[in-house]
């Protein structure tokens, strides 16, 4: 499994394909701070970068998914009012979201997010996919 970030980015680009997607970011729990810092990512404009670069726990879509520990979905994330998403989210032209945390147990390692074009609503069927892929890197996507 990936542990460089030419490989993380060939993981992403699959899981991303894999799911019809276009878009999407892959963090590591950073335990001294508290942040996701960004390991790989695809689709995202240059403008976002710096502010996807570490995103705290319970911020935005990933820090959400990380802090309640399950997906968090946005069926079309440029006509969403629910305050999850940062308002410099809707650059990405996305509308369709999915973000999982990425658990090892118990334990919160990171998260992994996609997103289509589209308004989309994941089913159940694929949050229960993507959370397994998220599990199965889970032990490699933290330093030892």
């Amino acid at each position: 499994m990936p542990s460089t970030a030419l490989s993380w980015n060939d993981f992403l680009a699959q899981t991303i394909a894999e799911f019809g997607c276009t878009t999407g970011t892959l963090h590591r729990l950073d335990p001294a701070d508290k942040h996701l810092k960004l390991v790989a990512h695809q689709g995202i404009p240059e403008a976002l970068m710096p502010i996807i670069q570490s995103i705290p726990v319970g911020k935005g879509i990933a820090g959400t998914a990380a802090e309640r520990r399950e997906p968090v979905e946005m069926c079309n994330l440029q006509t969403d009012t629910s305050g999850v998403a940062k308002p410099g989210a809707k650059q990405t032209q996305v509308q369709g979201t999915l973000a999982v945390p990425v658990l090892d147990g118990q334990r919160l390692c990171g998260t992994l997010g996609i997103g289509k074009l589209t308004p989309y609503d994941f089913t159940a069927e694929e949050k229960e996919k993507l959370l397994k892929t998220a599990s199965g890197i889970a032990s490699r996507l933290l330093p030892s």
